[in-house]
């Protein structure tokens, strides 16, 4: 863990639910290990997270018995069983480890950011530099969602004194917004810093061009929930008069509502062809982006989308909701981003998408490869977490 080039190197004591090797739960795992590979060797990344993934009931099978802190990359993490999530043993851990900032990954979330900030507020841990990353739950359409139980829990906060203190990382500007339009005041000092991407791209991928006979090919790739917003897609496909081929790929962690979405995909007309083919690892999300003709993600909100940057970089046009830090698609060249009180624009950039000759959309595909490669060498970005991380230290 040490390095020559930086031998004392700031601590960064990190609480996110989920993390490597999970893949299941999305974009924060990927913003931290993105993070992590970035800066690793000049911050001290000590990670504290769940011993399983999300929807798991079983640990990860290769952790072993006596746990302890293991090495992961470029950062040590400690793993926690259910029992081991208790408020005593939580700010045990926050004690143990000097730290120069405590970085939470929610702001909701009852046990890996509520527990250490009572561990703080009840004296029973240390009180450093503490910063919060909301990672997109305050946008409106987070809100919007079970937002009577958000709302209870934004008005009880604001008088507990737990976050009086605190900074906040917004990936956006627009989030930047958001938090402060959410907390008002009490958002007192906000560092906006785009999340990192997972790798400098190379080329694509090999695609296999479609038949001006087959079907357009059409993937949805993300977490099968509501502010993913899959039904909105699956309505309305209706408009859509071509051949679609619509798969779905994604970890289900709302049963309920992976239910309405099967069965939105039993009513779809002729010409639509929808299947659910589950969850991805990680590792495979590239190659199965890169097959696909277009790729559709009408989100409700996102503070960074990886699996956006993630298409691109496969060489897939993209069409999603303009809810997202992703702009200026359509000067770019490379997809397009529509408000979505307007279904009928999605359907007819899909049926746009579908007439374009086999070379345009050749050079489409190498326009979105491009796009991510250029955002990829963006050294502010870098720069921009580096100076949230390390507290001005480089």
């Amino acid at each position: 863990m040490s390095s020559g080039r930086y031998p004392s190197r700031p601590v960064v004591l990190t609480f996110v639910r989920y993390y490597l090797p999970g893949y299941k739960s999305g974009g924060p795992v990927r913003t931290i290990t993105n993070m992590v590979a970035a800066l690793g060797d000049e911050l001290d990344f000590r990670l504290v997270t769940s011993d399983r993934d999300a929807t798991d009931t079983m640990p990860y099978p290769d952790l072993g018995v006596d746990r302890g802190w293991l090495e992961v990359g470029k950062a040590k993490v400690l793993y926690l069983s259910p029992s081991q999530i208790k408020l005593r043993n939580i700010a045990r851990i926050i004690g143990d480890i000097p730290h120069d900032t405590l970085y939470l990954n929610s702001f909701f979330d009852p046990t890996f950011t509520l527990k250490p900030l009572l561990a703080r507020r009840l004296g029973l841990a240390p009180k450093m530099r503490c910063v919060i990353a909301p990672r997109g739950e305050f946008s409106e359409g987070a809100l919007k969602l079970k937002s009577a139980r958000k709302k209870a829990f934004l008005w009880a906060s604001g008088g507990t004194g737990l976050y009086s203190d605190l900074e906040w990382h917004a990936s956006s500007v627009y989030e930047e917004a958001d938090i402060q339009r959410a907390l008002g005041a009490s958002a007192r000092k906000i560092n906006v810093a785009s999340d990192l991407p997972g790798m400098t791209p190379g080329e694509p991928p090999a695609f296999s061009p479609r038949a001006a006979d087959e079907p357009l090919r059409i993937i949805f790739l993300s977490r099968i929930s509501p502010m993913k917003n899959l039904d909105f897609a699956l309505q309305m496909l209706r408009q859509v008069k071509i051949d679609v081929q619509f798969d779905v790929y994604g970890a289900a962690n709302d049963n309920g509502y992976l239910s309405r979405c099967l069965s939105l995909m039993k009513t779809l007309p002729s010409n639509i062809s929808a299947k659910y083919k589950g969850p991805v690892d990680h590792r495979d999300v590239i190659n199965i982006l890169s097959r696909y003709d277009l790729f559709l993600l009408p989100t409700l909100g996102e503070n960074y989308g990886h699996v956006i940057y993630e298409a691109l970089a496969a060489g897939t046009p993209v069409l999603i909701s303009d809810t997202t830090p992703w702009g200026n698609l359509v000067g770019a060249g490379v997809g397009w981003e529509l408000p979505l009180g307007k279904p009928e624009a999605f359907a007819e950039k899909i049926e746009r998408a579908a007439e374009l000759t086999g070379d345009e959309h050749k050079q489409m595909r190498i326009r979105a490869a491009l796009f991510a490669k250029k955002h990829s060498m963006d050294m502010g970005v870098i720069d921009a977490n580096r100076r949230l991380l390390g507290q001005g230290k480089f």
